[in-house]
């Protein structure tokens, strides 16, 4: 035989060593992720529920999803063993960086835009702690009022007017 028809099936058998090492490997650090799971550790299960350990038993895993709630998995049923940051951070959306604070946006505008001069509905949310972003002032509210009413009434004296051109035996069509 020549080297280069055995070739093809040299190729074949090494690609698919490599693809059952990598699967293997995998597998091996998924086991290893589910044995080391400990009680307290918030996990998601393969079906995308997140839960806080509560026992770990040899083929199974006694899950507290809720006050009152407890569910009992198959160990294999574990995907991702979450550490406490990441967990409260995706169940409770509780953000915990302590690295730095340089980067915090805040959330409103206030504290982007120093002024002095403040009128008085400002002042007055300020005084409140609360703070309106969404709402236009009553005048502008007004005036926005009055400009759509306008606009209305233009477009239905146009639509009568051209109502009114018609009779009963005239179309459009020529």
């Amino acid at each position: 035989m020549n080297a280069y028809t055995l070739l093809p099936f040299i190729v074949l058998i090494a690609a698919m060593f490599l693809m059952t090492r990598s699967a293997k490997k995998k597998q091996q650090q998924a086991a290893n992720m589910r044995n080391e799971m400990q009680p307290g550790s918030g996990v998601r299960t393969i079906g995308g529920m997140y839960a806080t350990v509560k026992e770990v038993n040899e083929d199974t895993v006694l899950l507290d999803a809720g006050p009152g709630v407890e569910l009992l998995f198959a160990k294999n049923a574990i995907g991702a063993v979450l550490t406490d940051d990441e967990y409260n951070r995706i169940v409770h959306g509780v953000e915990h960086d302590l690295k730095s604070d340089a980067g915090i946006v805040p959330d409103d505008a206030s504290s982007l835009t120093e002024t002095d001069e403040t009128d008085g509905s400002a002042a007055a949310a300020a005084a409140d702690g609360k703070l309106d972003l969404g709402k236009k002032d009553a005048a502008e509210r007004g005036e926005d009022a009055i400009q759509a009413a306008e606009d209305k009434a233009d477009a239905a004296e146009a639509k009568a007017e051209d109502e009114s051109k018609k009779t009963d035996g005239d179309s459009d069509a020529k």
